[in-house]
């Protein structure tokens, strides 16, 4: 049963899996300050194979080269909260990709979800 949908922004964060924040990998230090923001939620996604800037392939398929391969931080959340959170990414990011995109959201019911609660845009769902 679908519990919310409606309209939000998803912010991509695309960094090396080797770039440090304070001795901690920076895709970690994004996640941890995505919740203390009290956004809905965050995913870490590893790279098989990427170049950015450096244009430098980094690919999982040869040992040599399989250091350093991309991470992309998504969250999704309303526009308001995902564009309040950015400044974060500005003091943290100095080597990387940030995109942010509008989409559909459609959330299906979990265990603690009920039916007909508000969502995105602050309307209640069918």
């Amino acid at each position: 049963m679908t519990a919310s949908s409606g309209r939000a922004l998803r912010l991509t964060v695309v960094v090396g899996e080797n770039d440090t924040w304070k001795h901690r990998p920076l895709y970690s230090e994004i996640v941890h300050r995505a919740h203390a923001a009290g956004l809905a939620g965050a995913s870490v996604f590893r790279g098989i194979e990427g170049f950015g800037a450096s244009s430098l392939i980094h690919t999982s398929r040869l040992l040599s080269l399989g250091e350093d391969l991309p991470v992309a931080v998504v969250i999704v959340d309303t526009a308001p909260r995902v564009r309040a959170f950015l400044p974060q990414l500005g003091e943290l990011v100095t080597d990387g990709l940030v995109t942010v995109d509008e989409c559909e959201v459609i959330r299906y019911a979990g265990p603690g979800d009920r039916p007909g609660t508000p969502d995105t845009e602050g309307e209640k769902s069918p």
